[in-house]
């Protein structure tokens, strides 16, 4: 059971026309603290959204999508980033977990978190790639 409270969790993002670069691409990461559009829905501290380090192994890339807080802290404001190092692993600026976002667990890797990223569902048709809870 995580922490993060259940908030709704809708989005589609166009990787074609509006996201071309993270189309297809090895460990790269968006992130959404506000709706692009009025209809969408961020979770409960937004959405980190990310391309699996190993897609390359699958012909064909996997997409992650996690709420932005850290489960640890379970408070909306403070929120994971990635880390410069390319290894698929984002960090809590407050207690400094590291966390696992790139093999599509979520998993703490270090730091006093006992508790995965909160994950959401991906869902990609076509070049729509669609984020729900």
């Amino acid at each position: 059971v995580s922490p993060i409270p259940e908030y709704p969790v809708s989005m589609s993002l166009n990787l074609t026309t509006s996201y071309p670069s993270f189309k297809n691409s090895v460990n790269q990461y968006l992130i959404f603290t506000k709706p692009v559009f009025a209809t969408d829905r961020i979770g409960y501290g937004g959405l980190l959204v990310c391309t699996g380090v190993m897609m390359e192994d699958y012909g064909y890339s996997l997409y992650f999508a996690y709420d932005l807080a850290c489960p640890h802290e379970a408070d909306a404001s403070i929120r994971v980033a990635p880390l410069p190092d390319g290894l698929g692993e984002v960090k809590c600026p407050e207690c400094g977990t590291v966390y696992n976002a790139g093999y599509g667990f979520g998993e703490p890797l270090s730091g006093p978190s006992k508790h995965p990223l909160k994950k959401y569902k991906t869902m990609l048709q076509g070049d729509v790639l669609h984020i729900y809870r």
